[in-house]
């Protein structure tokens, strides 16, 4: 399933990156995932953003 995700998120004209981060949520308390869908040069910026 993890091969077919990867793949279909390369394209001939673009390559990106599905970044997923865990966050705690303000109004529970706990964790939620996170996902978005990038540029790999955009990754590290997206991760350390709170």
């Amino acid at each position: 399933m993890a091969k077919k995700t990867v793949a279909s998120l390369q394209t001939s004209s673009k390559r990106l990156t599905k970044a997923i981060k865990m966050v705690k949520s303000p109004k529970s308390g706990a964790y939620v995932f996170v996902e978005s869908v990038m540029a790999p040069d955009m990754v590290d910026a997206w991760i350390a953003k709170k």
